[in-house]
């Protein structure tokens, strides 16, 4: 049985964020998921594999992460969807955070749908879950296929890492939890694109990461 999605990740900016241009493979209909910058090359990819962009999808409001999204939008009118509205502020700060990191083409913007906990988002003939998990930002989504059995994470959860929480309303408590009680219970198959580096697996990560391994937080 072939699979419903298919997926190829671009890194982008100078912080090397792993946006995934993903796509159901039945109707070639795409998603750019976390548009940091470098709009003309996620053009360029989308072109070369035949696609139609038809959502942009946005984990978290970091300018890594998010900077592109207006661009992308104006280029091609696809509508933006996520993150949840408590990163707003975040959002609200693009251009100031773009200046401070030296990427000046990051600009704020306006979603179409705010997403929450439990709502659905469709590509194609596809649907994802959209799942809350805040901690290293307030208003952090992941997007789950449950029949490719394929998440989205951002800076959740990263191969032999978590998300930094230090920065503003960032928590680690919550992170922790996020991971722990909405991630796990997705099953240790999953495969997930994180927001740097490479792939993993959720139960990868439960038997070896440092930081959220089963063994770690049992002691």
């Amino acid at each position: 049985m072939s699979p419903p999605i298919k997926a190829v990740i671009a890194p982008v900016t100078p912080l090397a964020q792993n946006c995934t241009i993903v796509w159901c493979a039945k109707t070639n209909r795409a998603a750019v998921i976390d548009p940091g910058g470098e709009v003309p090359k996620l053009l360029e990819a989308l072109k070369h594999y035949g696609l139609t962009l038809e959502k942009i999808w946005v984990t978290h409001g970091h300018m890594d992460h998010a900077g592109g999204t207006a661009a992308l939008k104006e280029a091609t009118g696809a509508p933006i969807e996520g993150p949840h509205p408590d990163d707003l502020f975040l959002i609200e700060q693009m251009e100031q955070s773009g200046a401070r990191w030296g990427m000046p083409e990051a600009r704020s913007f306006t979603p179409d749908r705010w997403l929450a906990d439990g709502d659905k988002v469709t590509l194609g003939e596809t649907e994802w879950d959209v799942i809350h998990c805040p901690g290293h930002t307030p208003g952090h989504v992941v997007f789950f296929n449950q029949e490719a059995r394929f998440a989205q994470v951002g800076d959740v959860l990263f191969q032999g890492s978590i998300g930094r929480t230090d920065f503003p309303r960032g928590n680690h408590a919550d992170l922790i939890d996020s991971i722990t009680r909405k991630l796990w219970p997705l099953g240790d198959d999953v495969a997930f694109v994180p927001g740097h580096g490479p792939m993993s697996t959720f139960g990868a990560e439960r038997r070896t990461n440092p930081f959220v391994a089963d063994q770690v937080l049992a002691r």
